[in-house]
């Protein structure tokens, strides 16, 4: 059991142990603000687990790619506070097995290294190369952050290896997919980020994910169209918890696809979907499952802060339970 599901299961132990007269438990939270992960949402100042060294320090983009070729499992590509690199053409730059490309952001008023690629054509940034691979403590620009149907289609990072761990970086601009989950991948981790400005009309993900086990913890959303989205071919699932959604999105904010979205003639949504303790700002619907999660879907504890008049889509077995509403956080059952 990792870190989040443990903290995760906590939290709901204490939630669930007594009920009072007003309807709400001890110790209940809804939305993100109580979030027991013990660092900031969004990561950045406060954050705790950041490098400060590594076992290469690389300044230019020669540097950095000559290390990742060199990097061993265990080590630490390093990129030091206020390092800018632009990538240029370089693509699909590979992360080998068990190798940590780190950053200083939010250590000391640190916004973290810079690593950017701007040119306006499509490309894929960076991928896993073997298991356990983190990135952490960077900010990842893309070239275009507008809901225009652009003829170019970017992509910040896929992640295809289990064990894969994103944490504490900022990541906008890619107007198709900021991080992409392969079904291969699972016990991938994704937290404490700002994910933003992933917004191509018809496309833009933050997060989209086949993954059978992934886990969004505590991230800063705003300005995609879906924060998240998954293909919902059988097997796949997601927990996202404890983040943030801020006002600004072209479409609905979490998203599961459907049998109808694939054309495989079945009305599947995945197998499952864990949604609690967010924090919906957004004036688009917040989650919308396109078919039937064949193992379920649970959604509970969130603030549905949001105007919009539906907050939750699905064709069944769903269980929709303990949110609360509006400004004023009214509670339903």
């Amino acid at each position: 059991m990792n870190i989040w599901s443990s903290a995760i299961l906590g939290v709901l132990a204490a939630v669930l142990s007594v009920t009072i007269a007003s309807g709400q438990r001890p110790e209940e939270t809804f939305g993100c603000e109580a979030n027991p992960t013990g660092d900031p949402i969004g990561g950045g100042p406060g954050y705790r687990n950041v490098h400060t060294t590594g076992d290469f320090i690389v300044k230019t983009k020669a540097e950095l790619l000559d290390a990742l070729k060199k990097a061993k499992t265990g080590q630490v590509v390093f990129v030091p506070d206020g390092v800018e690199i632009d990538l240029g053409d370089n693509r699909n730059i590979k992360i080998p097995d068990g190798v940590t490309l780190a950053g200083t952001r939010g250590l000391d008023g640190s916004s973290g290294a810079r690593i950017f690629a701007t040119r306006k054509v499509s490309f894929h940034l960076m991928q896993t190369a073997g298991y356990n691979v983190r990135i952490t403590g960077l900010r990842f620009e893309g070239p275009y952050g507008g809901t225009d149907r652009v003829g170019f289609s970017t992509y910040f990072c896929s992640l295809s290896h289990s064990g894969a761990e994103v944490d504490n970086c900022e990541i906008y601009n890619f107007n198709v997919v900021g991080l992409g989950v392969a079904a291969t991948a699972i016990n991938v981790r994704i937290h404490h980020n700002h994910i933003h400005h992933c917004t191509r009309g018809g496309l833009g993900y933050g997060v989209s994910t086949s993954s059978s086990d992934v886990h969004i913890i505590a991230n800063r959303f705003d300005n995609c169209r879906h924060h998240i989205a998954s293909s919902g071919a059988p097997g796949s699932g997601y927990e996202a918890a404890w983040n943030f959604v801020g006002p600004d999105a072209i479409s609905h904010h979490f998203d599961m696809h459907g049998g109808r979205d694939r054309g495989d003639s079945t009305d599947i949504a995945g197998d499952w979907m864990h949604i609690h303790h967010n924090t919906f700002q957004g004036r688009q619907r917040h989650i919308v499952i396109r078919g039937v999660p064949s193992q379920g879907a649970e959604i509970h504890h969130n603030w549905f802060a949001g105007p919009v008049a539906k907050k939750v889509i699905s064709s069944g077995n769903t269980k929709v339970y303990r949110n609360v509403y509006g400004p004023d956080r009214t509670l339903e059952e």
